[in-house]
């Protein structure tokens, strides 16, 4: 079970400042803890200790940065069962995804440790004319200076991992706002950053309501804003952010193309779209959302299609046969049978599922969903999923790019031809072919285009985000 109280973490220590944020079990409703929560005066003292730990990080070689990574990898496996455990309470996520999103955290953190010690820069030839002989130019790449992190609830280890791990290989301090409804993973991860040696103010976890967190956003101290969560949220931080780097992982409508050559590997593919659209209550902002199916194929995954969702057991994330968990919350789950409704009434049809009872929302499917409706439109971020039939296979391509989102999609086909159709016409961020978009590996280039964001994560690319390259020019002397 989880603690009676947690502390957030300021400069490196356990703050137990108050008891104010209440955080519920996402199956039963009850308070399962409750939580330490900053104001603004926390969150100001916390960015003075981050601009005030910046020589000392600058400092702090990496092989100490890789050991600090490593002990965290010891840790995380150590208490394995406890931060799973906390995941599927305070998320509501099925035990077996929590598990899996523990894995997850222990591989981002294993990347990071990989990368803290081969950040490496170049030498440049600058010899490219006559004015230029005799001089050399050498990169290199420096921390940027103290970052806000603010992080989502639906991934709370793993996307706070892909904040914070490669902001500790990169040698930036930070201050990290998780999200109200889930920081307890954040916490837990801060306990453990707190056995290190990282220097005083490298990093603090403070969870703070959104309207009193405009320091997050607002100080000119940071030097660079990380922000996931909604498209609408993140456009509006980016607006109030002024001269900091902004990196906006945002929201999607995924969609999944299956072409018409699919054979004998239809079982395959079906259980991998149900896994797409409804895993973890499909909060994903990778999650199937669209499945356009060629004409050929289509009656008959439709057929199985509907059976594998109708045999996903709903129930309480606790117990390891359960697929679908509760949402969120269950305004979240109101606000995505509200869609659902209008869909219907502009002439959808519901051919699976369709039950909801609280924050418990079962696995649906729908086809003849209208283009025009926010089912469609918008991001569902909720188990349901759209099946719509194509004939011709750049008309599929379009039908997916007639989307506000662009973040990844997904492709199953055997036409290498195809494939890299895909690949060239697709809006998006990643396109994944032969399984769907919500596959990631998290040393992958991962972000969108469009309302999808801006920036990409997967470690490396982070760390490029939390560098910047100086140059040295150096003219020979004779």
């Amino acid at each position: 079970m989880l603690n009676k109280t947690y502390p957030y973490y300021l400069a490196n220590v356990a703050v137990a400042a108050n008891t104010d944020l209440e955080v519920t079990d996402k199956f039963s409703g009850e308070v399962a803890t409750r939580v330490a929560m900053a104001d603004a005066a926390a969150i100001d003292k916390a960015i003075g200790y981050a601009v005030d730990a910046m020589p000392a990080m600058r400092a702090f070689p990496p092989f100490k940065r890789q050991a600090v990574l490593e002990h965290c990898v010891k840790r995380f496996r150590e208490r394995y069962d406890e931060l799973a455990l906390a995941l599927c309470i305070e998320a509501g996520k099925p035990i077996n995804d929590s598990k899996g999103e523990v894995t997850r955290l222990i591989d981002t953190f294993k990347v990071a440790a990989e990368e803290s010690v081969r950040i490496d820069g170049e030498i440049i030839n600058l010899e490219i004319s006559p004015r230029a002989k005799g001089y050399h130019g050498y990169v290199k790449r420096v921390p940027i200076g103290p970052c806000s992190f603010i992080s989502p609830f639906n991934f709370p280890l793993n996307l706070t991992a892909h904040k914070v791990a490669p902001a500790i290989a990169a040698g930036v301090p930070f201050v990290l706002k998780p999200a109200s409804r889930t920081p307890v993973g954040a916490l837990i991860m801060g306990e453990i950053l707190a056995e290190t040696d990282l220097p005083k103010g490298a990093f603090s976890i403070l969870p703070a309501h959104r309207d009193g967190a405009d320091l997050f956003t607002t100080d000119e101290r940071f030097k660079l804003l990380s922000f996931t969560g909604s498209p609408a949220v993140g456009w509006e931080l980016k607006k109030k952010a002024g001269k900091k780097k902004v990196i906006l992982e945002l929201g999607g409508n995924a969609a999944a193309i299956v072409d018409g050559d699919q054979g004998g590997k239809l079982d395959y593919v079906v259980d991998r779209l149900a896994f797409g659209a409804f895993y973890q209550s499909g909060q994903s902002c990778i999650g199937v959302q669209r499945i356009l199916v060629h004409a050929k194929i289509y009656d008959a995954l439709r057929e199985k299609l509907i059976a594998k969702t109708k045999s996903l057991i709903m129930g309480d994330p606790k117990d390891e046969k359960t697929f679908v968990g509760p949402m969120i919350s269950e305004s979240e789950s109101n606000r995505l049978a509200g869609w659902m409704e209008s869909a219907v009434q502009a002439g959808a049809k519901i051919v699976a599922g369709g039950k909801v009872d609280g924050a418990m929302f079962e696995a649906t499917l729908l086809e003849g969903v209208k283009r025009d409706t926010d089912l469609y439109r918008k991001e569902a971020f909720g188990p349901v999923a759209i099946l719509e039939r194509f004939d011709d296979f750049d008309a599929a391509l379009a039908a997916v790019n007639d989307s506000d989102f662009g973040l990844q999609a997904g492709v199953f086909t055997d036409s290498l031809a195809h494939a890299h159709r895909a690949w060239d016409l697709l809006d998006v961020g990643g396109v994944v072919i032969n399984d769907v978009p919500s596959f990631r590996v998290d040393n992958m280039p991962y972000g969108g285009v469009k309302d999808s964001g801006l920036g990409r994560e997967g470690v490396r690319y982070a760390i490029e985000d939390m560098t910047e390259m100086r140059l040295m020019v150096m003219r020979e002397m004779w």
